[in-house]
């Protein structure tokens, strides 16, 4: 993990809430790998106010470029959305630790919410390029919130979308969609981002189809490396219950072993 001091490509604006920053990653050596994160240093003014970081997931890896998407709702988020093409931005990282797909997969589901359709867009983007079949079920509040859309259905083989607005997003729905695809579509492996009452259905049904899976949490993060204790949960593995570090032992965790609190 390393910091760099990447150029801007674009940083625009794609819904009422949300934007879109890329950056130029040529100057990046190590991999980076979809679940991973990078954390960005909001501004380059002294005194440094936000003083924090903000840890961002990668929306997409391409040949010398990064993408991020996020939402503009503090002062951090929102100091990121008036940086313009050529400015230069820090970021810090690849950190944490990424998906990972069994060897013997060949159907994925997808299931994210919110901001984390963007978590998984990455891994959908791998997944397509080693030729496996991607489905996804993504969930927002309302159709403008819906991320991406273009973007996974170029990934995926079908993609289901489900909104509060539409009145179609509720657990039952849901539960009914991803029944349908594990009983009809012989899937092997299932990720998730973004809720923790979808992340909680999704392990119900993995557990009850014993079906690989995963999920990326989205645990409060202040210093990012594992110093300060802010985004720890808790995991359980061979009847033990253990607290972790989100930023160092994740946050990517095996579905069946994360604890998912309300």
């Amino acid at each position: 993990m390393k910091d760099y001091n990447l150029k801007i490509l674009s940083n625009k604006q794609v819904s009422e809430r949300y934007w879109q920053m890329t950056l130029d990653s040529s100057a990046i050596k190590e991999n980076i790998s979809p679940g991973q994160f990078f954390n960005i240093k909001p501004t380059n003014e002294k005194p440094f106010f936000p003083l924090l970081r903000r840890p961002f997931s990668i929306y997409l890896i391409n040949n010398n470029t990064l993408e991020f998407l996020y939402k503009t709702e503090g002062a951090g988020t929102q100091k990121l959305s008036t940086y313009t093409i050529d400015d230069t931005i820090n970021i810090l990282g690849p950190a944490g630790v990424p998906f990972s797909i069994p060897a013997n997969s060949k159907k994925i589901l997808l299931l994210a919410r919110g901001v984390g359709i963007a978590t998984l867009a990455a891994l959908a983007q791998k997944s397509a390029q080693m030729g496996l079949e991607v489905y996804a079920i993504l969930s927002a509040r309302k159709k403008d919130d819906l991320l991406a859309t273009e973007t996974m259905e170029n990934f995926c083989k079908k993609v289901i979308y489900v909104t509060e607005e539409e009145q179609t997003s509720d657990v039952n729905s849901v539960s009914n969609i991803m029944q349908d695809f594990f009983e009809n579509r012989d899937i092997d492996s299932a990720y998730t981002c973004g809720s923790k009452r979808l992340s909680k259905l999704l392990q119900k049904k993995a557990n009850k189809y014993e079906i690989y899976s995963e999920v990326a949490l989205e645990e409060y993060m202040a210093c990012g490396i594992g110093i300060c204790y802010s985004c720890v949960c808790d995991i359980q593995k061979n009847n033990n219950v253990y607290t972790v570090k989100s930023c160092e032992e994740g946050p990517v965790f095996s579905l069946k072993e994360v604890i998912l609190n309300d």
